[in-house]
């Protein structure tokens, strides 16, 4: 019987999260440049990503990808489909490593690319230099050990958020988060798209939001915004990799950006000046006037038309400015509007007295209070408890940038929480899972966001998908010691933490 994970020498794997149950086998597998990537049709895009990371690492070609028509070779790879893995959900898989074959199982296609995600921890983590991918000559065998993985994940939704509209990214930095998400098994990417500094999104309808809202950040940098096209780019790159877009456009506060660039929305029509600091609670929309929601319900209409996704959050955090009557009107009356354009409303976890539908999801952030009102309302929530999960919180009072209001987070303090338990009359069937919020008040570029989110990104994708029974804080720190030289391979500038032993 095999195993679970946790209960065998796990610390010599450099799996990360934690698989559900590992079995040792007897021998080894070695690529060869004879080695055949074998896929079912709807596994290709999968067993191309394992090609090019493989690149020319042990031969003159990639290892080239072939339909899986009849029994393959010995010593080739295999992703084939098996229904029997239906039952654990279509994020599930089997990796058999023989030393005749890999072989990856799933029923759908995310469950074999998290497959592969699992075979690409345990290949040689220098593959992940560019330059190894690059002609090389005699290169060294790579060898795999005889196991068998059988994994899901514990939680449906597995997320990291970019606040892009204190501080931009590029598309291309997007792109590099999506990568390391990916590569640690995370399926939701939350964009803060709209803030009091900054408006990212481009809205045909509205385009001063982009002209002048866009236009700004904290501390006066250039801002920056992303075309529909581009947005649209990033969506399809996200999902190719199984992860989920899901775009906020903050309000009723939050929204300075908007109420500048429009005076409109404002309830003496006179347009607000540029903010670039980082107080919170003193903008809002005028509630009372019809042309917010006009404006509100041609913003969701064009980023839902280019989201496939079924997400569209709405935020509602920090509201201050309204009457308690005026904020829980507006939530309903926005939700009515994400509901028309076919999507799903979140918000945080202010929004849980609202009269919310099923369908609406809270976001849980604040560590004092809880969203148990909302229960009898049938909603599920996304636990991101700010002194667990925020990854703007420094890692200890040195830490040259980062926030303390939540108090001080290290790696041990993300890690060792639960997050079925974490709030006090939400039972653990209605946790749709975790988010590691990423805010960019303090922190200017892409190697900031990193710094900050490695390795307590890492330590929320386990608490995400391993079972709780199976994480103890002991081994996952002697494996996430182990990441170091993948980390370094990719470049990732993460924080080098003294809880861990890097190797």
């Amino acid at each position: 019987m095999p195993r679970p994970a946790a209960q065998i020498e796990s610390m010599t794997l450099p799996l990360l999260p934690l698989p559900q149950q590992i079995e040792r086998g007897t021998g080894e597998f070695q690529f060869t440049p004879a080695t055949v990537i074998f896929a079912e049709h709807s596994f290709a895009a999968s067993a191309r990503f394992l090609s090019d990371l493989i690149g020319l690492a042990f031969g003159a070609q990639p290892p080239p990808v072939e339909a899986l028509a009849t029994e393959p070779p010995d010593g080739s790879v295999v992703l084939r489909r098996d229904p029997s893995r239906k039952g654990h959900g279509p994020e599930a898989y089997e990796l058999q490593i023989s030393p005749t074959r890999i072989t990856i199982s799933a029923d759908a296609a995310a469950g074999a690319f998290y497959g592969v995600q699992t075979l690409r921890q345990l290949l040689p983590p220098a593959l992940e230099y560019e330059a190894l991918r690059a002609a090389r000559r005699n290169p060294p065998p790579i060898v795999l050990p005889a196991l068998v993985v059988r994994d899901s994940p514990r939680f449906a939704w597995r997320g990291a958020m970019l606040d892009v509209a204190r501080h931009f990214l590029t598309v291309e930095e997007v792109k590099r988060y999506v990568d390391l998400m990916a590569l640690h098994k995370l399926n939701r990417l939350h964009m803060h798209l709209a803030d009091d500094q900054g408006w990212r999104i481009e809205i045909k309808s509205w385009p001063n939001l982009t002209v002048l809202g866009g236009s700004s950040e904290v501390g006066g940098g250039p801002g920056g915004f992303y075309s529909q096209e581009q947005y649209a780019a990033i969506v399809t790159y996200a999902a190719d990799r199984f992860i989920t877009i899901v775009p906020e456009i903050d309000m009723p506060g939050h929204t300075n950006a908007a109420l500048a660039s429009y005076p409109e929305l404002n309830c003496d029509g006179v347009a607000r000046p540029v903010f670039t600091g980082t107080e919170v609670g003193f903008s809002a929309l005028c509630v009372e006037k019809e042309i917010t929601y006009t404006f509100i319900d041609d913003v969701v209409g064009e980023i839902s038309s280019i989201t496939p996704g079924p997400y569209f959050h709405v935020g509602g955090d920090e509201v201050k400015a309204l009457t308690p009557g005026q904020y829980l009107g507006f939530v309903d009356r926005v939700q009515a509007i994400v509901q028309k354009h076919g999507k799903q409303m979140i918000g945080w976890d202010e929004i849980a007295p609202a009269n919310l539908v099923p369908t609406s999801i809270i976001q849980h952030w604040r560590p004092k209070t809880t969203p148990a009102e909302a229960m009898t309302k049938g909603v599920k929530v996304i636990m991101s408890v700010a002194s667990k999960a925020y990854l703007d919180m420094k890692y200890d009072a040195a830490t040259p940038i980062g926030l303390t209001w939540a108090g001080i987070v290290n790696v041990q303090t993300s890690y060792e929480w639960d997050p079925g338990t974490a709030a006090e009359g939400v039972p653990a069937a209605s946790v749709l899972g975790v988010e590691g919020p990423l805010w960019s008040e303090t922190i200017a570029n892409i190697r900031d966001f990193e710094y900050l989110a490695f390795p307590r990104l890492a330590a929320l994708a386990e608490a995400a998908w391993s079972p709780q029974s199976s994480r103890t804080w002991e081994e996952f720190r002697v494996r996430l010691g182990l990441q170091n030289a993948r980390w370094t391979a990719l470049g990732l500038n993460f924080y080098r933490s003294p809880e861990v032993p890097w190797r």
